[in-house]
Parts: C-alpha cells; sequence; structure tokens
C-alpha cells in the first residue's frame, strides 16, 4: 500500500532486551513516516494483543534505529544515514527513562559553586566562603565557616551513622580536610593541604578513599593523602591542632598548560584532567606521568569517564557536549556531539548506574539529562534555576543536585524504581 505523502511503507523487525515486553519477531510492514508517537501506540497494541490476561498497561518506549534515539521521522532517520528502505529496517525499542522530578529549593546566601551528594547529604560550598551541609529533604544542618575566599569544589571521603569526612577546595589556594561528627553535628578541620600556587578548581577521592586529587589554576595536579590519623600522632588535642593544622602533597604532576578544571579517578592508580588548554590527559601514578593525551579545539570547564561504559563526556566553551573514547588509537576523534544547551556548558556527569545517561548544566540556566545514543536531543530539560548552573552531581542514583549563581541548590528525584537499600533515602 503507497502512503499518501509517497514515502511508502518500510519493513521493520521489533526487538527488545526488556523480555517483559518482547512482540512477536515477524517483520512488520509500517509507514516510513512514523515517528517515536506512532511506534509507541503500534508497539502497546501489540502488547495489548499478545497479553493473555488482558492485563497490559501502556508504557512509553524510545527506539533506537542504528544505535541513535529516533527523534524525527524514520525516513527522515534513514536518509541521514544512507540506509536504503528496501531493506528490513530492525528497531530496538527500550523503556524511556521517567522524567526526574523536582524537589526542593536550598536557599543559599550566594553563588553555589560547588554540590556533592552521599546518601541523604548534601555537601555544597559557596562563593561566600562557606561550606554547608543540608538533608536532600531540604534542611539546613550546618554552616562551615574556614576558607578565605570562594569554594570551587567539593567531596565526601567517606560516611556513616556517626561521622563523616570530606574536603573543600578554594580559590584561597587551599583545600581543607574536614570531619563531621554526625549525632552532636560538630565539625573539625582536621588538615589544611598547602601547596597550589593559585586558585583549586576540581577534587576527586581515590576508589580507596585513602588519597585524594586536585586541581588548580597553577596547571598543577597534586595527591594528598586523605589520612586523619596523620596529623593526630599527639594524643592532646593541643598537639593535634598545631600538628594537623597543614598538610604537604604526597605528589605533583606537571603537564598542563592552562587551568585544570576536572580530575578524577579512572581506577585507584589512574587519573583523568581536563583543562582550559583544549586538552584532557590520563595520568599513571606508578609511572608518575602522562599515559594518554586527547586534544580538543576548545577549553574544557568539566569533563566526566564512566566507569560502566569507558567513555568520557566534556563541556566547553560552546554550546555543544562532546563523547570521546580514551580506549581506542584515536581518542582525539569525538564519538558523538550532543546539541540543546543554548550558553557556556560548565558542568556535567555520568550516571553511575544507567550505563547510558548523563547530565549537565549551563549558563543557559537549564540542566539537562542525556542518553548518550541521542545526540540531537536531551531526554529531559530539569529546570528551575533562575540564573547560570555552575555544578550538577548524580553521586547518589536517586536524586540529581545542581547549583547555581542564583543561590540555589536544585533536587530533582529520580522516578526509576531502584532497588538500593533504605540509606538511600
Amino acid at each position: 500500500m503507497e502512503a499518501e505523502n509517497g514515502e511508502g511503507q518500510v519493513q521493520v523487525h521489533l526487538k527488545t532486551k526488556q523480555e517483559q515486553y518482547g512482540v512477536p519477531d515477524v517483520p512488520y510492514s509500517i509507514d516510513a513516516t512514523v515517528a517515536t508517537t506512532e511506534l509507541n501506540t503500534f508497539v502497546n497494541t501489540l502488547l495489548e494483543q499478545t497479553s493473555t490476561d488482558g492485563s497490559h498497561r501502556t508504557v512509553e518506549f524510545d527506539f533506537l534505529v542504528f544505535d541513535e534515539y529516533l527523534r524525527g521521522r524514520l525516513c527522515d532517520h534513514l536518509r541521514e544515514k544512507a540506509i536504503s528502505f528496501e531493506d528490513a529496517i530492525e528497531i530496538e525499542y527500550v523503556e524511556r527513562f521517567p522524567a526526574p522530578e523536582p524537589q526542593d529549593c536550598l536557599l543559599h546566601d550566594d553563588w553555589v559553586s560547588a554540590v556533592k551528594t552521599c546518601g541523604k547529604w548534601v555537601l555544597t560550598g559557596c562563593y561566600d566562603n562557606t561550606i554547608n551541609i543540608w538533608t536532600i529533604k531540604g534542611k539546613h544542618v550546618l554552616t562551615i565557616p574556614g576558607h578565605s575566599m570562594p569554594i570551587k569544589a567539593v567531596s565526601w571521603v567517606s560516611l556513616d551513622e556517626e561521622r563523616g569526612k570530606f574536603i573543600s577546595c578554594s580559590q584561597d589556594q587551599t583545600a581543607m580536610l574536614w570531619e563531621w561528627m554526625v549525632e552532636t553535628n560538630s565539625v573539625e578541620c582536621v588538615s589544611v593541604c598547602k601547596g597550589h600556587e593559585r586558585g583549586i578548581d576540581c577534587v576527586d577521592v581515590s576508589p580507596t578513599k585513602d588519597k585524594f586529587a586536585t586541581g588548580s589554576w597553577d596547571t598543577m595536579l597534586k595527591i594528598w593523602s586523605t589520612d586523619i590519623n596523620e596529623a593526630a600522632e599527639g594524643s592532646s588535642k593541643k598537639a593535634k591542632l598545631e600538628t594537623g593544622s597543614t598538610r604537604t602533597p604526597i605528589m605533583t604532576l606537571q603537564g598542563h598548560r592552562e587551568c585544570i578544571s576536572a580530575v578524577q579517578w579512572m581506577d585507584k592508580d589512574t587519573l583523568l584532567t581536563s583543562s582550559w588548554d583544549h586538552t584532557m590527559k590520563v595520568w599513571d601514578l606508578n609511572m608518575e606521568g602522562i599515559k594518554t593525551e586527547i586534544s580538543t579545539n576548545k577549553s574544557i570547564f568539566d569533563a566526566s569517564y564512566s566507569n560502566l561504559n569507558h567513555l568520557i563526556v566534556t563541556a566547553s566553551a560552546d554550546k555543544n557536549i562532546r563523547l570521546y573514547d580514551p580506549r581506542t588509537n584515536h581518542g582525539s576523534v569525538v564519538r558523538n556531539t550532543y546539541l540543546g544547551h543554548q550558553q557556556w556548558v560548565e558542568t556535567i556527569m555520568w550516571s553511575t548506574t544507567e550505563e547510558y545517561l548523563f547530565v549537565s548544566g549551563s549558563y543557559d540556566n537549564q540542566n539537562k539529562l542525556w542518553d548518550c545514543r541521542s545526540p540531537k536531543a536531551p531526554l529531559y530539560d530539569l529546570i528551575g534555576h533562575g540564573d547560570k548552573v555552575l555544578d550538577i552531581d548524580w553521586s547518589n542514583p536517586k536524586y540529581i543536585v545542581s547549583g547555581g549563581s542564583d543561590n540555589t541548590v536544585r533536587v530533582y528525584k529520580s522516578r526509576k524504581a531502584v532497588n538500593a537499600d533504605s540509606k538511600m533515602e
């Protein structure tokens, strides 16, 4: 049957890895002009017909055609990929990730330039030089002075019912290691880490939790110990304060030519850094040097490596997000480009549990949730910020949190059912 618009029909095979949504594996003939909406109706109708007890509820699906999400008409998608309409087309469908729900707004006194969650706790760093601890439900727990300039990065080292250990990094050239007693809600600076000669822009804690890495405007990457007892050899409090007041780095690595904008441990001996010098570098701590370098043509403001898919996404000095594969000999080849933000992209992070998903925040006041198989459009816009987004975090799979120059932290709750333990509240 010839369609009215002259695009004709195509033969498709419908596949899914989610067996509960499987349909009969036969070729279906469909109109070439269909888009996601029509395909959803079609698949749900098939599921209804094959449902034995008539209990099928409508499910929203997304459709992968040649490894990319269908975002327009099927015929246009095939043309763009130069696929013949004569071939049988395999379409894979996946249950759509549900839209995260906006939750609380955590109101601060100044720009929020750093956010990190751990379980139900949110650590924030502010342009008024303070660090703050909140609950994910929006209760303010503690304001911590100590730095003399704005905070640019924070990270949890460890956290249990009794105590938390975390790090703050500031434009005042220091990183501070803190110990927080949860029950008494008291906090102490265990060590001031000195060695950088300009502001510190990023921090990450090693998978083994015994070290952390900082990147700075002085172009240096420094490795430090997280050991609290290192400072507390003297048993008296006074001695502890004196000996614990300053800490120097275990290692300093030189190689970038401009500010290091992001640092991340890929494994216990390997680090990824990104920089305003248009490069990313993979460092081998055993060699104390650079293992791989990825060159780009833009200053990189943030980069995130996924332990699930081993790919890197970058945020940079244009509106585009880029995907790289550091494992290939052609690491500098951009694997994909994601279009959607209207201004500089400032912050980016992969999901730690969903291998295809990542989030980004931009100077266009928006956060976006992406699937790396959908370069033409994000899955969702996460709106709420009234000004630039400065930092985004998805460490707790149940909550996406972001800080911005509207002086707020926004919390978005994932609606995907997670089999996480109850501690993740």
